[in-house]
């Protein structure tokens, strides 16, 4: 009889890792900011927030990310239209603003982010999201054009989802004498 064995957390947290760490610079500040403002970690503001512009983008995104927990509650069971208004239109929002804000670039950064402020759930409505919100008229068109080519086929398209919740959730580093770092 042939077992299945499941990955080691840890192959799958490096994994996770490896992947942040392909973002740009801009798209990992970015991610670690939505992250504190989204799951309620640290004082956003204080941390994040460079000036007038920024201080008031963290306002505006704190007051759409009120709905996360809202929407993690209605995540649809299935793919039964009744239920993809209260959820998807209220995500397709959030993630609009989230693109307008110039710093996720990719389809796999908005999956990556969403992954974790929503949960694994989310993962079958994701490219929907990803796709409404990036074809939205407040992008510039060329940026709608790369957001869109960001997706896969295999990711717009695919036929199963895992459930497997994601275990790396970056973090804000501080620099200490010596150049060593420690992490929050």
């Amino acid at each position: 009889m042939v077992s299945r064995s499941r990955p080691a957390e840890g192959a799958m947290a490096l994994a996770e890792m490896k992947e942040f760490a392909s973002f740009p610079g801009a798209t990992q500040r970015y991610i670690r900011r939505s992250l504190d403002i989204g799951l309620d970690r640290d004082d956003a503001m204080s941390r994040w927030s460079r000036d007038v512009v920024e201080a008031a983008s963290i306002r505006a995104q704190a007051r759409l990310y009120r709905a996360l927990p809202e929407l993690r509650e209605r995540v649809p069971d299935d793919s039964g239209l009744e239920a993809v208004e209260p959820f998807l239109a209220p995500l397709v929002t959030i993630v609009a603003f989230d693109l307008g804000q110039g710093r996720l670039s990719s389809f796999s950064a908005v999956r990556f982010l969403y992954e974790r402020l929503i949960g694994a759930e989310a993962r079958p409505w994701l490219p929907a999201a990803f796709c409404a919100a990036a074809a939205l008229p407040h992008l510039h068109p060329d940026n709608r054009r790369a957001l869109l080519q960001s997706i896969s086929e295999a990711a717009a398209t695919a036929s199963g989802w895992s459930n497997r919740q994601p275990s790396f959730f970056p973090h804000w580093v501080e620099k200490v004498e010596g150049g060593q770092s420690l992490a929050n």
